[in-house]
Parts: structure tokens; C-alpha cells; sequence
């Protein structure tokens, strides 16, 4: 058999509605500055969809750093990874700073954060070490675990009853084979907006030997009295061995880093194959990332501002009779029963008539019959954008009550 015959029998399950979504549904082109409004399909549009927390993306004072540096430097330096050449004084200096932000020894810089993920996972464990992870691990944590030559268990989303089936089944493994166990957990969810257990798993090291890594890609730069995290939000920043963060969500860049105890972030920088093997992080997006790090410490009110939206936002969905889950971060996952088909026509009505342009997930990412409508508030949204998009949910959850989205896929564009 053709390696290829797969391309045109089992395109996969996302790949399958390439012909009908595609430009649309998937990879869809926003253009125009980054901001609360941009175009789509040469329309304005308000948009939801953006990681851009913390309204980094287009601060003056960013974009200022971003282009001098650029102009100072080029794209290129520094050439080489950077076990080899590509090492510069600016690289440790964000290193450092990130290691204090987040309360840590030492950290280190990934090039990004998904290959980031995947290398801590792979260089931290061997054959004889077990990986005990949450059943919604993001995509990256579950690549890095098909590195992994040992055993892995799952338990259910922040079932901590489970996790503690799941440590006691490790725990007697490495007792036979020598080895240690890692319990990998996520900060902020990045589709359902709840927070891992953290205080809860901490809880069980008390009677479980094990390591505990955690993901906060969502709560970087958001959740914490200073950003710091997720595990700050907890108070817990002592207790979790190993930090995770990107630079792709609050710092509105390219990159990320992990943080942990000194022996830990040395350990990683001699073993993690994707940085030791990889070109270094250009020398624009370091400064870049120090010029927006400054702006997390000296500027609380952007988060300030990012938690007003937040605050509103979700108040205003709840009382309009929306389901949000569990959601306890800026995460705002609006979860609605419905088919493909009509979360497809929701998608229009939402974009051809009320011009919000939000992240839609549907089966066969998520359960048959449930659809989720992602929001990302920023500190650039307003109260007013706010107040229009709760007014317009409100309207969609009416329509879809009273089966006016059954009309099938993209059959019409509703016109009101």
C-alpha cells in the first residue's frame, strides 16, 4: 500500500470537512491590526478569538522594542543553537527575569511552546518512570508523552479521586522498576477555562512520592496577585517542581520557557533535544520578551483591566441563562446542545449578522451533541463590546432553542 492513499481515504477527522470549512470554519483570515476589532471576509468584525490577554500585541511600547530591535539586530542573530553559537547575554538576562516573576531558581528559554512541552516531557523521564496525567492534557503534553518508553496513566479531568487510584497503581510500578513518577496538570485549561487541582494534588505528596509539573500557558501573565501564575493564584508556587509557560498568550510573542529549581533548569538545558539541536530564539523576540516581561511587573492595571472584562463578560452571559462550565479564568467556553450542523449555521449568524467572530469547537473535539463558542476577553475589549456580545448570545440561545439552526450545513447565510 501507497503511504499516500491515506491523503484521499482517511484525510482525518478534523481534515474531512476541508472542502466545506475550509477558509471559513478552519484556518480563517483575520486581517487588519490586532485589536478588539478586525476584518473578516472584508468586513468588520468583534473579535473574540485572540490570546492576546493582556492587549500586548499592539502596545506602543512593544512594538516600539520589537522594531528597534529588529533594526538592531536582524531576524538572523544569533546564528546556530544555542549549545553550539547561539548563546547571547540577552537570552540569560530574560532568563533570569522570568525566573524571578514566577519564583523560581533558574528557568530556561524554549523556541516554542508546543516543541518546548514535548522535550521537557521526553528528556525528564525514562523507561523506568511513570507519567500519571488529567484526561484533558493539551495536545503538546500528550505528544511529548509518545516519547515516553514507560508507562503512562490517565485520570479523569480533575478527578482527584482517581489521580489517587492512578498514583497508587504508579507508586507499586516504580517500586519494581526503580523509577520515579511524574503527575503532569495543566494551570489553566485552554477550551474550559477551570484550573487544575493544584492545591488538591499538592495534597496528595503528603502521601504519594512524585514530582509535579505543570502547564500554565493561559495562566502566565493572568491569574496570581502579580501574573505570576497559576500556581501563585493558589499560593502554591513551592510546591510545583516544574513551570510552564508561553509567551504566546499573555506576552502576545513566540517562545516560551520552564522554571524549577537550579539542578532542575541545568539538567533540561544539557538534555531537552529540540533546544540543543534548534536554532536559538531570535535576538528581537528576547528583547521583545523583556520589553513585554517589564510591562507584566510595572503595570498591574492591564491585568486589572483584562479582569474587569473577564468579570463582565461571564456575569453577563450567566445571567442571561448561558452555561460556562466551570470556568474560573479568562477562559470563557460557552456550551450549548446542538449538531455540527447547527453550530455551523450559529457560526454565521454570529459572524454575517452580528459581526462577533469567536472560536467555535464542535465533534469531533468535543462530545457529539455539544457545542462550545470559545471567547478570549482581552484588556483592549470595552464594556460596550461586552455589552453587545451578551446581547447577541442571549438572542442566538433564543433561536437555537426554538430549532431555527436546523436548516443543515452551511446551507444559507440566516438574514434577520
Amino acid at each position: 500500500m501507497d503511504v499516500f492513499n491515506k491523503i484521499t481515504t482517511n484525510p482525518g477527522p478534523i481534515g474531512k470537512y476541508a472542502e466545506q470549512g475550509e477558509g471559513y470554519f478552519i484556518f480563517p483570515k483575520l486581517e487588519g491590526e490586532i485589536s478588539n476589532f478586525m476584518l473578516f471576509g472584508g468586513k468588520k468584525r468583534l473579535v473574540w478569538s485572540l490570546n492576546n490577554y493582556l492587549g500586548l500585541a499592539n502596545h506602543p511600547e512593544v512594538r516600539k522594542a520589537d522594531a528597534d530591535a529588529a533594526a538592531e539586530w536582524g531576524m538572523a542573530y544569533p546564528m546556530g543553537a544555542r549549545a553550539m553559537s547561539g548563546h547571547t547575554k540577552y537570552h540569560e538576562q530574560l532568563e533570569r527575569e522570568l525566573a524571578d516573576f514566577v519564583g523560581r531558581e533558574a528557568s530556561y528559554l524554549l523556541n516554542y511552546g508546543y516543541q518546548g512541552m514535548v522535550s521537557i516531557i521526553n528528556a525528564m523521564v525514562d523507561r523506568n518512570d511513570v507519567i500519571v496525567y488529567d484526561s484533558e492534557a493539551h495536545a503538546c503534553i500528550i505528544d511529548g508523552m509518545r516519547l515516553h518508553f514507560g508507562k503512562r496513566f490517565v485520570y479523569p479531568h480533575n478527578n482527584i479521586e482517581n489521580l489517587e487510584k492512578q498514583l497508587e497503581r504508579a507508586t507499586r510500578l516504580v517500586n519494581t522498576t526503580g523509577g520515579g513518577i511524574l503527575v503532569i496538570t495543566e494551570g489553566v485549561y485552554g477550551m474550559s477555562g477551570d484550573l487544575g487541582k493544584l492545591d488538591e494534588i499538592v495534597a496528595l505528596k503528603k502521601k504519594f512520592n512524585f514530582r509535579l509539573f505543570i502547564d500554565d500557558a493561559h495562566g502566565f501573565g493572568t491569574m496570581g496577585p502579580t501574573g505570576a501564575g497559576t500556581d501563585e493564584h493558589f499560593g502554591l508556587q513551592d510546591e510545583v517542581d516544574i513551570y510552564f509557560g508561553t509567551f504566546a498568550k499573555a506576552m502576545a510573542g513566540i517562545g516560551g520557557f520552564v522554571a524549577a529549581k537550579k539542578e532542575v533548569v541545568k539538567f533540561l538545558q544539557y538534555n531537552m533535544r529540540s533546544q540543543i539541536f534548534a536554532k536559538a530564539l531570535p535576538m528581537p523576540m528576547v528583547i521583545g520578551a523583556l520589553k513585554r516581561l517589564e510591562l507584566l511587573r510595572t503595570k498591574p492595571e492591564l491585568k486589572e483591566k483584562l479582569w474587569t472584562i473577564v468579570n463582565a463578560l461571564q456575569d453577563g452571559l450567566r445571567k442571561n441563562g448561558l452555561n460556562l462550565g466551570n470556568t474560573q479564568s479568562p477562559v470563557t467556553p460557552v456550551f450549548l446542545n446542538g449538531t455540527v450542523a447547527e453550530a455551523t449555521q450559529i457560526t454565521y449568524d454570529l459572524r454575517e449578522n452580528y459581526n462577533i467572530f469567536c472560536s467555535i469547537v464542535a465533534y469531533p473535539v468535543i462530545p457529539k451533541g455539544l457545542i462550545l463558542l470559545r471567547l478570549i476577553p482581552t484588556s483592549v475589549h470595552t464594556l460596550d463590546d461586552v455589552q453587545y456580545t451578551v446581547d447577541a448570545f442571549a438572542k442566538v440561545k433564543r433561536k437555537l432553542e426554538n430549532h431555527e439552526y436546523s436548516e443543515g450545513f452551511a446551507k444559507k447565510i440566516i438574514v434577520e
